[in-house]
């Protein structure tokens, strides 16, 4: 088990080192449930009490060397304000850029993956059916943002958070998802059932027709949902486990 750092080297709140822990655990978490993608992609995370300055990996690492200490400090623009001598790659964060910037809390925290699962389901042409008990929390909660190609240029921004609407989740067709919370924990947790639903309908439909709930069965299902989920801590108990898991194959996440 590697500990390479016991205490931050560099100033900062407690609040922004609180945030800088959960969300390098949180790319760990995914590099261990192998939703990384090389040395690209992102999560990022809104820093407390500071207007327009976030959180994001290394460009160049990847996900399993992700730490507290080396996450790169950014303002809006994808420019580095923070300790961090690495480098951000400022395309990748257009989008999320443009989430934060626009919705706020409400985007505190946001992930973009390239998962097969997620990604397969993205290019399907029906989107995530109603086929499984994961997919039905899902129903009339999500947006569809048509491809455009990659998306790096701000003026696409516009077009992403009007297909996002109301939701906390934007599939980008033929490409991946966005989900977005105002907590690493809720992120958290909408990605790991957004995933579960994606692995099961490809494995379903790789057996031919689906059996599809009907809407009465999915507004049932999402009324009894909405009163369990305030007994998951809104997501806090799942990721405080996982971080229990990836600390006990390597802590130096930590630090």
């Amino acid at each position: 088990m590697a500990t390479q750092m016991k205490t931050r080297d560099f100033e900062c709140s407690d609040a922004e080192w609180q945030a800088r822990q959960d969300l390098a655990a949180c790319y760990r978490i995914f590099d261990h449930l192998g939703w990384g993608e090389s040395i690209y992609n992102h999560i990022s995370v809104a820093v407390p009490g500071e207007e327009d300055v976030f959180l994001i990996n290394p460009f160049g690492l990847l996900y399993d060397e992700v730490t507290a200490s080396n996450l790169v400090k950014i303002d809006v623009e994808g420019n580095n304000v923070g300790p961090s001598q690495y480098m951000v790659n400022k395309a990748g964060f257009t989008q999320h850029a443009y989430f934060h910037k626009t919705l706020g809390n409400r985007a505190n925290a946001i992930c973009h993956v390239h998962t097969t699962a997620t990604m397969a389901v993205c290019s399907h042409k029906g989107g995530l059916l109603p086929t499984n008990f994961y997919a039905c929390n899902f129903q009339g909660q999500i947006g569809y943002h048509d491809f455009e190609g990659v998306t790096v240029r701000p003026e696409e921004g516009e077009r992403l958070v009007e297909n996002l609407g109301d939701h906390s989740i934007l599939m980008l067709r033929n490409h991946g998802p966005v989900v977005m919370d105002k907590t690493i924990p809720g992120m958290f947790v909408k990605m790991w059932a957004l995933q579960r639903a994606c692995e099961i309908q490809v494995a379903t439909l790789s057996q031919g027709e689906a059996n599809i709930i009907s809407q009465d069965v999915v507004d049932v299902h999402q009324r009894d949902l909405s009163v369990m989920a305030s007994q998951g801590g809104a997501g806090v108990f799942d990721f405080e486990a996982w971080k229990r898991r990836v600390s006990k194959l390597d802590d130096s996440w930590k630090y």
